[in-house]
């Protein structure tokens, strides 16, 4: 069977946003006296907003609920985000190429007013077909809910797509789904062997993407 569709993750994919975040994490940690580790960083990567809010609570052995998490790195994420938008190189163009011959939806497990500020400044919220928005869903990722929710607004079977991801868990999420997994590992961000075994390719970046290497699916 052919490729039926594209799914993409947006932090760490199209955005060099992991770096915001992690920025941030580490800013709203110093707050209270407590230090925010990469490898913190790595266990909260992909996930949803709740679940990510509830690692921080826990790594940080934080009193506060988890809307306080929430809202005050978020709000730190977008004052970041609205300084410069980092867009990683050849990842518009890489979206606008798929969308020329394959459906795509965009599958993220951001806040939604991070996803909205970065599809209105960007465009492509012209360009998505369908966006499945992390705060929407009951389990973040390494579960695939996102995935099968984004194939089923597009009115696909999951297990004939192709999706970019760049996070551990966002791999590990795309392989539990059945969809046929291109790593993009994030800028400062490497995946580990195990992880990248995972992926059926492998870029060093999205200048690297072409219509060929989904044809060959």
């Amino acid at each position: 069977m052919p490729l039926q569709a594209v799914l993409w993750d947006m932090d760490g994919v199209l955005m060099d946003s992991e770096a915001c975040w992690f920025e941030s994490r580490i800013e709203f940690a110093e707050r209270f006296g407590k230090i925010w580790t990469m490898d913190d960083q790595r266990v909260a990567m992909g996930r949803s907003t709740i679940e990510w809010a509830e690692v921080m609570r826990e790594r940080l052995s934080l009193d506060l609920t988890l809307d306080q998490i929430m809202e005050e790195v978020i709000t730190l994420v977008m004052d970041r985000l609205g300084e410069r938008l980092p867009v990683l190189p050849g990842a518009l163009e890489a979206v606008k190429l798929t969308a020329t011959r394959y459906p795509i939806a965009l599958a993220s497990g951001s806040p939604t007013r991070v996803i909205d500020h970065v599809l209105n400044i960007t465009g492509l919220h012209k360009v998505f077909q369908a966006v499945v928005y992390g705060d929407d869903m009951t389990r973040g990722k390494p579960d695939p809910e996102i995935w099968l929710t984004a194939a089923d607004k597009l009115g696909v079977d999951v297990t004939l797509c192709a999706g970019i991801e760049d996070s551990g868990n966002g791999i590990r999420s795309l392989r539990a789904a059945g969809v046929y997994t291109i790593a993009v590992p994030s800028p400062g961000f490497p995946l580990s062997p195990d992880v990248l075994a995972l992926a059926d390719r492998v870029l060093p970046s999205l200048e690297h993407f072409t219509l060929d290497l989904l044809d060959d699916i």
